[in-house]
């Protein structure tokens, strides 16, 4: 138990001052140079900018309270530019002390600085606290403040600071956009009844309602499935002599397809149809349009999409091309790709082509839900008309191929790409051979590579590091060791730590511990590469994996004397070899002296170590580890306790892996799906044990 107990003298040291000075600064192995560059850097910074500060507040104490025209633009200069509101509220409130009142300039200012730092909360009490105080701006400035604290999706509240406006000052009426604004707001959380008293309270205030007005109404009522309430306000509408436009009619028919009454939506269609020939504005035609696609989409109702694009009843009130776009983008949203497919033939019939952003989406979704071979299809179609994927759908669609083991259609659409004028040809090639990884085809890799030769395109590091990648994987490691020899007499371009580090993880994967440490300590120091972090990492952990603890820990001595700073990462792979190899003592100590005093560990190390003392039987003192760490400050996740909770199961102590569950609750810790898994494991295999003993 020495390394528990290392640990309570530790947190006792933590409470003398030690272990902040000694814990909370990890060691960190750098150029002393650099160092002293950037510490100089900031200083100098440093020193500018308080000599700023001194001359600012020098030049604040000599002017006087009266000189308004200053402190406007020097509380503006706090919010603008310096964006530190706190500064400003600062000045604001001295000056007030000293007799100055706040104008719309300065109320403004400071509203604006609180929302753009995302303190709406601050900004919404701040503005009632200055109306409490009697500072009240005009009314152009009351409504720019309300338009900015509603940006914060808080209707409720901001609602709060309207009314206490109306109350101090009673000639104030928000404008008519505010008034729209919030009661969007209001149909988006649902208060709907609120949005509808709103309309009320602006007719009582002097502002008649828009169509705008309404039809936010109407979607909110339909949202909440009351549609003869949204009924009588299209009737109210029409009473107070407001015509409804075509995006009224569209989210009014968007509710009765939500309710599921198809037979009233059909016939509300029809009039949107009839409507939009005499509506004269293009743009509510086009909304209103994609809002009943979207709607459509939303319900399920597919087939009365394939037949608006089969009949398109709108005729020319809607550009075509946008409404076919908008089907396909719409269909492609909502998973239906293969129906967005349809609506491409259905163009086709027409004679139109498909725009190419909507087109390559529904490749690209087709590509992602596993249909690779329709998506080939598709883009094989798309070709006759100049079609070219982008990068990124081109990319998913031969990964998509290469793992169906289809390479011909894979190199198919590698030769489609290298057509297209403008692309990077070696990134093409790059993102093909790195497909090709997932399939053991040394043979296409080794193709490729001829390919890009004789096509005047040259691999890069990125290229030759991918086919590394790729042979290793495929267990042929010898192809490997021949191209980074080709790469290292000049045939190819010069190799880089990447491949280096990638060859050595190809040799320890076959077992060829020794050849892998002879590129690590010969070839990496003669071709002038310093082996970092990583690949000492990768070495470590191939070398644990192949029981070769003696040698991993040797590396890791290297490592330090070396000054190369050992991360999270490296502690982990060691506590988890040395469980592995059963040096559980051994990673005790590792613990105590190197791990521990280092600072730097993590929950992938608590996790290493507790699965460590579980497989070997040491329960106990998994137990009091995973206690003192919590006591020490250090943070073990839900894994740490769901390792211990796991072990206390199998041994069947019920009542220790509830204390563990209990004190994982304190930790602020909340169980997770594996937790009650576990748990109720516990609890089957109890009854069994006692049917066992009778």
């Amino acid at each position: 138990m020495l390394f528990v107990t290392r640990l309570l003298l530790r947190a006792k040291q933590r409470q003398n001052g030690f272990y902040y000075t000694f814990f909370s600064k990890p060691v960190y192995f750098s150029s002393a140079s650099v160092s002293q560059l950037q510490k100089s850097d900031v200083v100098e910074a440093r020193i500018h900018s308080e000599k700023e500060d001194d001359a600012i507040e020098a030049e604040d104490r000599r002017r006087n309270v009266t000189d308004r025209a200053y402190w406007r633009r020097r509380i503006h200069s706090s919010c603008t530019v310096r964006r530190n509101p706190d500064e400003a509220l600062r000045i604001l409130d001295g000056l007030c002390l000293r007799g100055y009142r706040p104008d719309s300039l300065n109320l403004s200012s400071v509203i604006h600085s609180l929302c753009d730092a995302g303190r709406f909360d601050e900004a919404h009490r701040r503005f009632l606290l200055f109306v409490a105080s009697g500072f009240i701006p005009d009314e152009r400035t009351c409504n720019v403040i309300i338009a900015r604290l509603l940006d914060s999706g808080s209707p409720v509240s901001t609602l709060g600071v309207i009314h206490r406006l109306i109350g101090v000052k009673k000639e104030f009426v928000p404008s008519l956009t505010n008034y729209n604004r919030m009661i969007n707001q209001l149909c988006l959380i649902y208060r709907v009844i609120d949005a509808h008293k709103l309309v009320f309270d602006m007719r009582n205030r002097g502002h008649l309602p828009n169509v705008v007005t309404y039809t936010t109404l109407i979607g909110g009522y339909c949202e909440i499935r009351e549609l003869e309430v949204a009924h009588k306000v299209l009737d109210e509408m029409r009473a107070f002599g407001i015509r409804p436009n075509s995006l009224t009619l569209s989210v009014l028919i968007g509710g009765f397809l939500k309710r599921r009454d198809v037979d009233t939506g059909r016939k509300l269609m029809e009039e949107l149809w009839e409507h939009m020939k005499d509506e004269t504005d293009t743009s509510l035609k086009t909304a209103a349009f994609a809002n009943l696609v979207d709607s459509m989409c939303k319900e399920g109702y597919f087939n009365d999409i394939f037949e608006i694009a089969e009949n398109m009843p709108q005729c020319e009130s809607v550009n075509v091309e946008f409404a076919y776009g908008h089907m396909m983008d719409s269909l492609c949203r909502y998973r239906r790709n293969h129906g967005a497919a349809r609506i491409v033939y259905i163009m086709k019939s027409k004679g139109l082509i498909p725009r190419n952003t909507s087109y390559n989406a529904i490749i690209h979704g087709l590509c992602k839900d596993g249909g690779c071979m329709r998506a080939y299809q598709l883009l094989e179609e798309g070709s006759e008309f100049g079609f070219f994927p982008s990068e990124y759908t081109y990319k998913l669609i031969v990964e998509s191929l290469c793992k169906e083991y289809d390479t011909d259609k894979a190199r198919n659409v590698l030769e489609l790409m290298l057509r297209k004028e403008g692309t990077d040809r070696t990134r093409i090639y790059n993102i093909y051979l790195r497909a090709l990884c997932v399939v053991d085809n040394p043979t296409e890799i080794l193709n490729v590579l001829i390919c890009m030769l004789q096509g005047d395109c040259r691999p890069d590091e990125y290229t030759l590091n991918t086919v590394i990648d790729g042979f290793c994987k495929m267990g042929r490691v010898d192809d490997a060791v021949k191209v980074l020899g080709d790469m290292m007499t000049g045939k190819f371009c010069a190799p880089d730590a990447v491949t280096l580090t990638t060859v050595m993880c190809g040799l320890l994967t076959q077992g060829k511990a020794e050849e892998a440490l002879d590129v690590l300590n010969r070839v990496m120091p003669e071709n002038g590469f310093k082996p970092g972090v990583v690949t000492y990492n990768a070495v470590i952990r191939g070398l644990f994996k192949l029981h070769k603890g003696d040698e991993a820990m040797c590396v890791f001595d290297q490592m330090v004397k070396a000054g190369v700073s050992a991360d999270n990462t490296t502690y982990a792979i060691i506590i988890d070899g040395l469980c592995g190899t059963g040096q559980v003592d051994m990673a005790k100590r590792f613990w105590d002296d190197v791990i521990w005093p280092s600072g730097r560990h993590d929950a992938f190390v608590y996790s290493a170590l507790l699965k460590g003392l579980c497989r070997f039987g040491n329960l106990s003192d998994a137990c009091h580890f995973l206690y003192e760490l919590a006591d020490s400050g250090a943070a073990p996740n839900v894994v740490c306790y769901n390792i211990v909770i796991d072990e206390c199961s199998r041994s069947g102590l019920r009542r220790e892996a509830y204390q563990i569950l209990e004190e994982m609750r304190k930790n602020g810790q909340a169980p997770d799906a594996v937790t009650w898994r576990i748990l109720d494991k516990l609890h089957d295999l109890q009854p069994q044990e006692q049917f066992q003993k009778q």
